[in-house]
C-alpha cells in the first residue's frame, strides 16, 4: 500500500527538504525494474518528483542518464532542489514545474518518462494528460514507467489498498486507485503498449509502456 502521508517536514532543514518515508522502501525494488528498461543514453523526464529523494537516488545508481525532475507545486521544487545540492549528484538537471492537466510542457523530446505515485493522487485528467504528453515526447520504442498501487479485475485487491483508497476518497473525491485495464486503454489511445506489469512491494504494481 501506499503512504497516506506522503511525506514529512520533521527533518531539521531551514531550507524545506522533505522526506517521502516510502521512497526508503520502493526504490531499490524500482531501480532493479528500471535497469531492465532504460536506454543506455538521454534524458529521463521524472513526472510528479515530489521530494526529489528518487531522482537524486536514481542519478546515483544511473550515472550515464541525465535525470530531469519536475513538480507543479514550488515547494517540491524546492525540495528537489535542496537533495540534489546536498546529495552532490551531477548528472540531475533544475526541476521543472510540469503540470499533468497542462495545455503543454516546456520540453523537448526525451528518451524515457517516469511517473512514480502520482496517479492515484490527482484526478484522472492528470493521467490522461500525462499520457497524450507521453505520447508526444517519447520516439516509437522508449519506455513510459508507473508505479504504484492499481486495481485488477482478476486479482482480489489487498484489504490495506481499500483502506488506502478510502482514504484517498475523504481527501479528495476525485482521486483514486485506478484500473490497469483503463491504463491499458488509455496508453492505447496514445500510441502505447503494454510491455510488463511486475508486482512490486506492498501490494504495488510497476506498469510499463513502450511507445508504437
Amino acid at each position: 500500500m501506499a503512504d497516506s502521508k506522503p511525506w514529512l517536514t520533521d527533518m531539521p532543514s531551514a531550507e524545506e527538504q522533505r522526506h517521502a518515508p516510502a521512497t526508503m522502501r520502493n526504490r531499490d525494488a524500482i531501480v532493479d525494474v528500471l535497469r531492465a528498461i532504460l536506454p543506455d543514453r538521454g534524458t529521463i523526464l521524472e513526472i510528479a518528483s515530489g521530494t526529489g529523494e528518487h531522482a537524486v537516488y536514481f542519478g546515483n545508481a544511473f550515472p550515464d542518464l541525465i535525470i530531469q525532475p519536475s513538480d507543479p507545486d514550488p515547494e517540491c521544487r524546492q525540495s528537489i532542489a535542496v537533495w540534489t545540492s546536498r546529495e552532490a549528484v551531477p548528472n540531475i538537471l533544475a526541476p521543472l514545474p510540469l503540470d499533468a492537466q497542462a495545455a503543454r510542457w516546456d520540453i523537448g523530446k526525451v528518451a524515457a518518462i517516469l511517473c512514480i505515485n502520482m496517479v492515484h493522487i490527482s484526478p484522472w485528467e492528470s493521467s490522461i494528460g500525462l499520457m497524450e504528453k507521453a505520447g508526444t515526447l517519447l520516439d516509437p520504442g522508449a519506455p513510459l514507467y508507473l508505479y504504484g498501487p492499481y486495481l485488477r479485475d482478476d486479482v482480489e485487491t489487498a484489504p490495506g489498498n481499500m483502506a488506502f483508497e478510502r482514504s484517498l476518497k475523504s481527501r479528495g473525491l476525485r482521486w483514486g486507485l485506478r484500473d490497469v485495464a483503463d491504463m491499458d486503454a488509455l496508453a492505447a489511445n496514445n500510441g502505447f503498449r503494454r510491455e510488463s506489469l511486475i508486482e512490486m512491494p506492498a501490494n504495488n504494481l510497476s506498469l510499463v509502456y513502450r511507445k508504437i
